[in-house]
């Protein structure tokens, strides 16, 4: 049997937070790492950087200035996806998806849809229902899936620092968790709270407001397993350390542990 770790974490940026996320994987070496909100294109992308952490097999899907998501591991990607496979064009950066030791991953930067009742709502609500559609066309229910990245909802009260403040507000409206059940009754299981039932651990603090400081934070990045996968979870950590760091992410990363 082996461990497999695998981590998630939007850097709100890479290339200025590389030294941050060097830092980080020198003191935790993590085989496989999700990254969101990149913010460069695939030439720019520091891939000598990054192997020279150890990650020897990466992917990334990017764009100038907004989104991009990228996966980085020490073992072998395999079947490969860049966006969406449904043939509708999406010019946002925000899935990628490989199979990595027999589980199949997808990193995603679900879009933040604020403000509430516009366009940009609506096209969240939209982005989750079509990944739901995805899951159901493409993806078969009893493989190793993990789905992780920045969902930009916080699942339930105990997510959230203050939820009858947050109460039908970005992040903690009912369409979205609606919109985020639905996706996850696909047949994924919130790796985090099924490790930690009583756990209040947060993973987004506003830069406003000293928000970090006060713990005024926001569980929106999330590891979600299928049901053959979770059997073999063994731990998940909100590592909250890059967070309290100089010019930091306003995210910090997620953590779990597989025995495969």
């Amino acid at each position: 049997m082996s461990t497999l770790t695998v981590a998630t974490w939007n850097v709100n940026s890479l290339r200025p937070r590389l030294d941050h996320v060097k830092r980080w994987i020198e003191a935790r070496p993590i085989d496989v790492l999700c990254l969101q909100e990149t913010k460069v294109v695939d030439e720019l992308f520091p891939h000598a950087d990054l192997e020279a952490l150890g990650y020897t097999h990466r992917a990334v899907h990017g764009q100038k200035t907004y989104n991009g998501v990228a996966i980085l591991s020490r073992y072998p990607l395999e079947n490969v996806q860049h966006g969406f496979v449904d043939g509708e064009p999406d010019p946002q950066a925000r899935i990628l998806r490989a199979t990595i030791c027999g589980v199949r991953i997808i990193d995603c930067y679900v879009p933040n849809g604020a403000p509430m009742g516009t366009q940009k709502f609506t096209y969240k609500l939209k982005w989750y229902r079509r990944l739901r559609a995805e899951l159901d066309a493409h993806e078969p229910r009893d493989q190793r899936l993990l789905l992780c990245g920045d969902m930009n909802v916080a699942p339930s009260d105990g997510d959230c620092h203050d939820p009858f403040e947050a109460e039908g507000k970005i992040l903690f409206s009912e369409p979205e968790r609606a919109a985020l059940s639905h996706l996850t009754a696909w047949g994924m299981q919130d790796a985090y709270r099924k490790k930690n039932p009583f756990g209040g651990d947060f993973s987004w603090w506003d830069y406003r407001g000293n928000g970090f400081r006060y713990n005024q934070g926001f569980r929106i990045d999330h590891i979600y397993c299928s049901e053959a996968l979770m059997k073999t979870c063994t731990a998940v950590d909100v590592d909250t350390t890059p967070r309290g760091w100089d010019r930091p992410s306003d995210h910090t990363p997620v953590v779990a542990t597989f025995d495969l």
